[in-house]
């Protein structure tokens, strides 16, 4: 098997169309020179030649050393399991994957990408770094494929999608890259800092309280006393919200 790989610049579009475009038109010449048969024509999320980098440096005294160090091991965690790198990438495509739906790009492909780099060097790995630079503050940084694009498919078309990227004021596709490689970092951050914290259960379970105070009928400010008191009782429960909505109500 002979494996043919075109590299093309496809500028401001995500290049689905264009690259498969040119890889159907060159089967046939591909298939004449080597005499033998093409099999598939199509390009690969893999966009390797298309990286974000992004980049943060935390000062030590916002967060607390304990926290720093906390990032730090966290971060060699996820480089020496790939079932922790597994979420640790998981909470950096919350954020990007969000992204592209909003800004009209294809989120699977965004993740495939993502994911398939994360396991180049034959295992899965974290796609941010967090260390220590010189003076002690913690230091990220990210590294990923942004397969994203700011013409064509329904980046122009979806008026969801051109108000989004209105709002973000990029005016093209590498600069849509370097606002992906941002909340990918930020996200990863958000999340760690909760985790090496006060943990990531506390704030699943007060948005789930809140939820279940919605469902019970609870609305405006109600809703996060219910929550509130539900979380401390540790009692998330349905009649346990009905029963508080109707207290508070009397």
């Amino acid at each position: 098997m002979i494996v043919v790989k075109l590299i093309i610049d496809v500028r401001d579009a995500m290049g689905a169309n264009a690259i498969n475009t040119i890889a159907e038109s060159l089967a046939p010449l591909v298939a004449e020179i080597s005499g033998g048969q093409t099999c598939l024509r199509i390009l690969s999320n893999l966009a390797d030649r298309k990286l974000v980098r992004a980049t943060a440096t935390i000062k030590k005294e916002l967060i607390g050393e304990q926290a720093v160090q906390g990032f730090i091991n966290a971060y060699h965690l996820a480089d020496a399991t790939p079932y922790r790198a597994a979420t640790h990438n998981k909470g950096i495509t919350n954020g990007i994957s969000a992204l592209a739906l909003a800004t009209g790009n294809d989120f699977r492909a965004v993740e495939a990408g993502l994911h398939s780099y994360a396991a180049r060097s034959g295992q899965y790995k974290p796609v941010s770094v967090w260390e220590r630079d010189g003076n002690g503050d913690l230091a990220g940084s990210i590294e990923f494929p942004t397969p994203i694009g700011t013409v064509g498919g329904m980046s122009k078309l979806h008026p969801v999608a051109r108000i989004a990227l209105k709002i973000l004021g990029v005016k093209n596709a590498k600069e849509l890259s370097e606002v992906f490689g941002a909340v990918g970092l930020v996200q990863n951050f958000a999340v760690l800092r909760a985790l090496v914290t006060e943990g990531l259960q506390r704030g699943h379970m007060s948005l789930h309280a809140k939820n279940i105070a919605m469902m019970a009928g609870a609305t405006g400010k109600m809703v996060d006393r219910i929550a509130e008191k539900m979380v401390e009782s540790k009692q998330v429960r349905m009649d346990v919200a009905a029963e508080l909505l109707k207290e508070i109500s009397l």
